[in-house]
């Protein structure tokens, strides 16, 4: 489905910081229990605990892939959806290419590095893009409404 760029609602700063807090409760409901059923409560109580690879992998991997899972096959993750947003190409105004949400994931870490300026930056900029919006070519946007069942006129 393409979305008419002319006639989009950009996602405001606090709507999408409020769908990353979502996310990330979301997260935490099931990764915690997952590390406790795998590593113990060695994970939350030992200062030296090293679950080696498997523990970066659920704790880092995991996340990476179901978000960017999410954004492919939803174009938004829980929290957007909640949130009633969307990701589009900020070009065309489709569903991005794969290659430009795992980029998208990526660019998160330039968003991040200069003090969380890249986030900071969607409440300044004209289209609301962050720093990884920008590099990927998204937007997030008002995801338009879909057409009642009764105002669909029969082919």
């Amino acid at each position: 489905m393409q979305t008419d760029l002319n006639q989009v609602h950009y996602a405001g700063f606090w709507a999408r910081v409020f769908a990353s807090i979502l996310d990330s409760l979301l997260q935490i409901l099931v990764i915690m229990p997952l590390l406790f059923i795998l590593f113990g409560s060695a994970v939350f109580t030992d200062p030296d605990f090293d679950g080696g690879l498997g523990f970066g992998l659920i704790e880092w991997g995991l996340p990476a892939v179901v978000v960017i899972l999410f954004w492919i096959y939803k174009s938004a993750t829980p929290g957007k959806m909640m949130m009633g947003l969307i990701i589009v190409d900020a070009d065309t105004g489709l569903t991005p290419r794969t290659s430009r949400l795992i980029l998208r994931y990526f660019a998160y870490a330039v968003s991040v590095i200069p003090l969380f300026l890249g986030f900071f930056w969607v409440a300044f900029d004209k289209r609301k893009q962050g720093f990884h919006d920008k590099i990927a070519h998204t937007l997030v946007i008002r995801a338009p409404e879909a057409p009642d069942a009764d105002q669909v006129s029969p082919v």
